[in-house]
């Protein structure tokens, strides 16, 4: 991109000269110097406050790595070696969102891996863990003409909160994707339908951030089939309400996509998923042609992949959890709606093929 780093920070105790700051991996945050490693005291359990931390969403917990920098846009670049045998490294960044999974890299190699990433808060955050791999460098570029993907959902695409780990929302694996062209900016909540997210003002919040070359994914669907005041009627105002959110973004130059829901883990005794949305699905597919919306059809894309799977091996993408396995989750998890990581990144693998299916503008150009 051509711009200059704002922070080198180098952990491999090597002299690389003027302009390098060199750390420990164990050296403390300080207000004073505005960045260096946290533990927090305990799991965050509240989604709002946003208070979770990206070393959180290991097993152990890890330190995260923080950095005091103004809001906005910015591409990272970590520089990690290989010092035994088949290594690879992790690295996820603010509220659990993965940018490397596993990168390989092998004995005596060294691999740059850059992302981008959104700061909504004031902190830019990062953890790793790495199987036989040292981290030797983070270099951070404030890059605030780079293109924010805005994600509107609900729980099953939100930033989960850590204490509830491994429960991952899809737009906190989308991140592994794509490469770093673009940031996240994930607005999704849990429990929202495409209706009281616009009530709750979360759609105006989006409207102040996005800018002209922006993305915006939205996905609603499971919420909306609700009897409570979240609820809407899937021709008439299910589909009033997702066009203020495609008419918002274009008429702010940004791109609107369409995702449908994603199937729940219901299987019928022929090993077929039973579809649980009913006319949502089409309703939304409907208003994607009437308007000509890129849409991606995950309601279709995750029936064929859990068919695959098979009923007992789909267990593995959803949370089902023993009593005790996870420290967050004491008495276990029987979940057929929501995703473990490894549920998350299933799915994310699939909204991504789904950009690259209809190429779409800004989107595909910025996959990996």
């Amino acid at each position: 991109m051509g711009l200059r780093p704002n922070f080198r920070f180098a952990f491999d105790r090597k002299n690389r000269g003027a302009g390098w700051i060199e750390l420990k991996e164990n050296e403390s945050f300080s207000w004073k110097t505005g960045y260096g490693f946290f533990m927090p005291p305990a799991f965050s359990r509240y989604e709002e406050l946003m208070d979770s931390w990206p070393g959180d969403y290991f097993v152990p917990m890890r330190p995260s790595f923080l950095v005091n920098v103004p809001k906005g846009n910015y591409v990272v670049a970590v520089s990690f070696t290989g010092v035994e045998g088949a290594a690879a490294l992790t690295v996820k960044e603010g509220r659990g969102r993965i940018v490397l999974d596993h990168a390989p890299v092998r004995a005596g190699e060294s691999v740059r891996g850059e992302f981008a990433m959104h700061v909504c808060d004031g902190q830019l955050k990062l953890a790793w863990v790495g199987e036989g791999v040292r981290v030797d460098a983070v270099e951070i570029t404030h890059a605030p003409m780079l293109p924010t993907l805005f994600l509107a959902g609900d729980s099953t695409v939100t930033d989960q909160p850590s204490a509830g780990y491994p429960y991952t929302g899809w737009g906190q694996a989308i991140g592994k994707f794509l490469n770093a062209g673009i940031a996240v900016d994930n607005h999704a909540r849990s429990g929202r339908s495409s209706k009281s997210f616009i009530a709750e003002d979360r759609l105006n919040r989006v409207w102040k951030l996005i800018k002209p070359g922006d993305v915006l994914v939205v996905q609603f669907g499971h919420n909306d089939e609700k009897d409570d005041e979240r609820g809407t009627e899937a021709f008439s105002t299910y589909k009033e309400h997702l066009t203020r959110y495609i008419e918002g973004a274009r008429e702010r130059g940004a791109v609107p996509v369409l995702v449908s829901a994603m199937q729940r883990r219901f299987f019928e005794e022929d090993g077929t998923v039973k579809d649980t949305h009913g006319d949502y699905i089409p309703a939304m597919e409907e208003l994607a042609r009437e308007l000509e919306v890129p849409y991606i059809n995950l309601a279709a894309k995750s029936r064929a992949l859990l068919e695959r799977m098979g009923d007992e091996p789909s267990k593995a993408l959803f949370m089902w959890t023993a009593p005790g396995e996870y420290a967050g989750l004491p008495e276990g998890t029987t979940d057929n709606t929501h995703f473990s990581e490894q549920g998350a990144l299933a799915i994310a693998a699939l909204v991504a093929e789904g950009i690259r299916e209809q190429d779409i503008p800004v989107l595909s150009a910025c996959l990996r």
